[in-house]
């Protein structure tokens, strides 16, 4: 009995001592790592663009299984973001016509009436006032902002310019936006403007987050702290999207019935736009279905559309159709072009086109730092780093992006194939053998002991 005891402890702890050596390096989930080079030492957050590579190395239909570890082979906080979230462009500034409104009493400040003048495009000129009956107390009065150069387009903010003065400024302003001149709707309720110095250093807030579109703003006090005297007004615009190239892949066909292809892509790509090529002229009606299993249903990516190819010179140059736009990217392994008529169709190369995205960590502990790739069980765990990009603009700087970091050299192995496989639960089996020799030994104990004869009775 004592030999079954030395055998079921010294196997439990062989369990509990696999499980702990297990689970100090993760990087052995990972089939491969790439090392990662940094273009400055001196950031706390990085970016990877994801290469080709990567997409076909992958294993988790949604990249679940790409993380950054550093030297101690910790995993480092990350998030796969779109391919432009993490890139911010620089605001563009736009100079505004301004015009001083009178000061007026609050409770009168609805008795106001603009007399403007304005060209045929609708541009103000000048602007006068009548004031209502009453306004006897009057207080800062505000200013009309000609917003109607920017044709309808977008504010981010304003960012009012002012003198410089002594005085302390802290007042609060509202903004309202009009079409006409005539009926305002409110934009911003209540926003600070403030210049305040103390020791040779100055606080200073005079940007207006309005976020909207009208040809006119006014922007008005509330309270009776006096405004500053202004001299410039700028409009922020919303920054540009950001231009990414497209990349795209060729995908051979293989004849899966009659007008029908189908085509196998070899990655996780984020396929966000389709196109169909030819070898000679063409005008075929297609459309698009994919699948991530080759026993799953198709599922229709786009609407029954035109596709044309025409050569017009002995060059071979081609003019071809608009590729088709996806309504969501998707990362599906299998493909079909079903043609309409199908008697019309020829065999089609079928091109899918992608935006690299982008995977963003925070540096923490020792460099180098790598990029592991490929496993059946690992998943990252994303961290709200889109949250803070946005707060580091609001605070900093607006152009504020994570730094570029990139591959470098060939892949270095890890765990190899065995970490594309799905995991087997070996520590349930060898708890349930366990279990079962625990069952075997209490049984044969009690058979040992309903075997021994009973003791003689000493009764008479």
């Amino acid at each position: 009995m004592k030999t079954w005891r030395r055998i079921l402890l010294l196997a439990g702890l062989g369990l509990i001592g696999s499980a702990g050596a297990q689970s100090t390096d993760y990087r052995q989930q990972y089939a491969e790592q790439w090392p990662l080079i940094l273009s400055s030492t001196q950031s706390g957050a990085y970016r990877v663009v994801l290469e080709p590579d990567i997409y076909r190395r992958a294993w988790s239909p949604a990249l679940a299984d790409v993380q950054v570890f550093n030297a101690a082979g910790q995993s480092l906080p990350s998030a796969l973001l779109a391919p432009d979230q993490p890139l911010a462009q620089p605001p563009v500034q736009r100079e505004l016509p301004w015009f001083v409104l009178p000061p007026l009493d609050a409770r009168q400040r609805n008795d106001l009436q603009l007399l403007t003048e304005r060209d045929t495009d609708g541009r103000v000129r000048r602007v006068e006032a009548r004031l209502g009956g009453g306004a006897d107390a009057p207080t800062a009065g505000g200013w009309l902002v000609d917003a109607s150069v920017l044709g309808q387009q977008p504010i981010a903010a304003l960012v009012l310019d002012w003198e410089d003065s002594v005085q302390p400024l802290q007042a609060q302003v509202q903004v309202d936006a009009s079409d006409d001149l005539q009926h305002w709707r409110p934009l911003l309720g209540s926003a600070p403007l403030v210049d305040l110095q103390r020791a040779g250093k100055r606080l200073l807030q005079r940007r207006l987050q309005v976020d909207g579109a009208a040809r006119y703003l006014r922007i008005l006090p509330q309270g009776t702290a006096p405004l500053p005297p202004l001299r410039g007004m700028l409009a922020e615009l919303p920054p540009a999207p950001a231009t990414l190239p497209w990349e795209w892949l060729s995908l051979p066909p293989q004849a899966a019935g009659k007008g029908e292809y189908t085509f196998t892509l070899d990655g996780r790509f984020p396929i966000g736009r389709a196109n169909v090529e030819t070898a000679d002229n063409s005008l075929v009606q297609w459309t698009l279905y994919s699948r991530d299993d080759d026993s799953a249903e198709w599922q229709r990516r786009t609407a029954p559309w035109i596709a044309y190819q025409l050569k017009q010179d002995a060059q071979g140059a081609a003019t071809q159709s608009e590729p088709q736009v996806l309504a969501v990217p998707t990362r599906d392994r299998y493909w079909k072009l079903v043609a309409t008529p199908a008697e019309t169709a020829t065999a089609p190369t079928l091109r899918l086109g992608y935006q690299p995205e982008v995977l963003v960590f925070l540096s923490q502990g020792a460099a180098p730092y790598a990029l592991a790739v490929g496993s059946a069980t690992a998943r990252r765990a994303d961290a709200p780093v889109g949250v803070m990009i946005d707060e580091l603009r609001q605070r900093n700087d607006p152009a504020w992006q994570p730094t570029l970091a990139r591959l470098e050299g060939a892949p270095e192995p890890l765990a190899g194939k065995a970490a594309l496989s799905p995991a087997r639960d070996w520590k349930a089996w060898l708890l349930w053998a366990l279990l079962g020799a625990g069952v075997l030994v209490v049984g044969g104990l009690a058979v040992s002991l309903l075997r021994q004869k009973p003791a003689p009775s000493d009764d008479p």
